[in-house]
């Protein structure tokens, strides 16, 4: 199963390098993924059919209301992962970004369960290290970094019982 879906990813990720895409997916995927979190009642993403995805639930940096993203993600060891944020290749950096910045504590969804995290931005070092891991999950993808002009900013997401390196786990 795992070749089949490297195989369609693969397929896939070309297409999504496209203008046509980074166009028109902001529009059309938000809709696809409610529809199917509807149908689902949240067990099933568009984006978790060929990459992991979660929904990110997080604070607003500037009004302090509950904001919801779904994202792609890149599995980092027990209770990690990490996030990227490329806002298909656009110049601006994704308002959920600004949002782990401001409040750091935020829940994450994935397959319908809720499980609270606390997000660090990767620095600046280990970037690249990160990118060959995400691209290795999805080829190309660093390509919106590119596409965008910017450094995209990446965050590692950690449950409160998570190792995080050789500290050991964090504390809440």
């Amino acid at each position: 199963m795992t070749d089949i879906v490297t195989l369609v990813r693969r397929a896939i990720a070309p297409l999504t390098r496209t203008s046509t895409f980074r166009r028109y997916a902001p529009r059309v995927l938000p809709m696809l993924e409610t529809a199917m979190t509807f149908i689902s009642r949240g067990r099933i993403q568009v984006a978790g059919l060929l990459v992991p995805a979660l929904e990110l639930r997080t604070v607003g940096a500037r009004t302090g209301l509950p904001r919801r993203t779904r994202l792609m993600y890149v599995p980092d060891g027990p209770g990690r992962a990490i996030v990227a944020g490329t806002n298909f290749g656009r110049s601006h950096h994704p308002a959920w970004t600004m949002n782990l910045r401001a409040h750091p504590d935020a829940t994450i969804v994935v397959q319908g369960r809720e499980i609270p995290v606390h997000a660090a931005e990767i620095p600046d070092a280990e970037l690249d290290s990160i990118w060959e891991r995400t691209e290795r999950q999805w080829p190309g993808y660093r390509s919106y970094e590119r596409a965008s002009g910017r450094t995209v900013r990446m965050f590692r997401l950690a449950t409160a019982w998570a190792p995080t390196g050789d500290a050991g786990p964090r504390r809440s």
